[in-house]
């Protein structure tokens, strides 16, 4: 079991999985891994490609079957949940990619990720995504297909924040963004937290992920290689130790 450095005053925990296994048809990825996100904080989770990072966002928002552990959200079993119900309960996943509906408006493709919101909500969460990503309010009328692949990350992003979810899950939300706009897409994810909202965060722009983390897991070779307690004190030679260990280094600490 991976060792973690002293721990601060604790939050209240948000979302906890517990020994989760997982993978493509015959292939597994994830070996039994552990992780906890607390309410209102920001938790990092770092690896090398093909670690199972997005394997393990996956599993916790029920894209993919897991074949064995567990997951509880808000205090409620989870594990079994549809993606569907797992947004519903405020877990939401931004995926990787530009995963919007090409013909549709980006306004269209709002109004769609707030298709579960009372009626009466649709019209002020989708004007505070406008706000988080002006770019987006002056192309509200643009096919999503019209889009700079950066600007569809963007609208990605727009759309979780429309779910108005009590966890967003972050897979990648720098990836084909200039380094301008990922800071932007990060300074928005930090207004969020600030909020109340957690985040985690699978981001492969460690110091940039640093920057917004509480909370740091390590994931190498479909299992937990490191956990920090404390982001500002984890020295970024450990997380390359941990990169290149994997499970060998199973408590190293910061």
């Amino acid at each position: 079991m991976p060792i973690s450095a002293p721990e601060p005053a604790k939050r209240e925990t948000l979302l906890v999985a517990r020994g989760i296994v997982a993978g493509y048809g015959k292939l597994s990825v994830l070996e039994g891994v552990d992780i906890e996100v607390r309410a209102g904080e920001a938790v990092a989770l770092l690896g090398p490609n093909g670690a199972g990072k997005s394997t393990l966002l996956s599993a916790l928002s029920g894209i993919i079957a897991k074949s064995a552990g567990s997951v509880h959200f808000a205090g409620a079993d989870v594990t079994r949940a549809t993606p569907q119900q797992a947004v519903r309960a405020g877990l939401v996943h931004v995926l990787e990619g530009h995963h919007v509906f090409g013909p549709l408006s980006v306004h269209d493709n709002l109004l769609l990720a707030a298709f579960n919101a009372p009626p009466g909500e649709r019209a002020a969460r989708i004007e505070e995504a406008y706000e988080a990503f002006p770019e987006m309010a002056e192309r509200r009328h643009l096919r999503a297909s019209a889009l700079s692949g950066g600007q569809q990350q963007m609208l990605v992003v727009a759309q979780g924040i429309v779910r108005r979810p009590r966890l967003l899950m972050l897979d990648e939300p720098s990836a084909g963004l200039s380094p301008v706009l990922v800071d932007r897409v990060l300074a928005v994810a930090a207004a969020m937290r600030a909020r109340g909202v957690s985040i985690l965060l699978v981001e492969q722009l460690v110091e940039k992920a640093l920057g917004l983390a509480d909370r740091v897991y390590v994931l190498a070779r479909g299992r937990m290689a490191l956990v920090s307690e404390s982001a500002a004190g984890l020295a970024p030679a450990a997380i390359e130790r941990a990169y290149l260990g994997g499970e060998a280094l199973a408590g190293v600490q910061p």
